[in-house]
């Protein structure tokens, strides 16, 4: 699965699970970008076979209920929805 950078400043390992159609996925890509940090996504409804089961498999892991967006950072808390009061506690902001 190959993810998307987004290019700012390191506040850790951040990874967007996110549908391209989504609102919610779109106002957590631009509350990212906002804060300035450097982040990876992935628009698992623009994947296709192999690669979109590996997507939504990472995405069950943190998620079972597979919704979106869901924010994972460095590799150990997800962020399941729209929720930037969270995401800025989890990154120290």
């Amino acid at each position: 699965m190959e993810l998307e950078r987004v290019k700012g400043r390191k506040a850790g390992d951040i990874v967007l699970f996110a549908l391209s159609t989504c609102g919610w996925c779109k106002k957590t890509k631009k509350f990212l970008q906002d804060l300035g940090v450097e982040y990876e996504y992935v628009n698992v409804d623009l994947l296709e076979g192999e690669e979109e089961e590996e997507a939504m498999d990472e995405l069950k892991r943190w998620n079972p209920d597979g919704s979106f967006p869901v924010v994972v950072i460095n590799n150990m808390h997800a962020i399941v929805g729209y929720d930037p009061d969270e995401i800025k506690e989890r990154l120290g902001l």
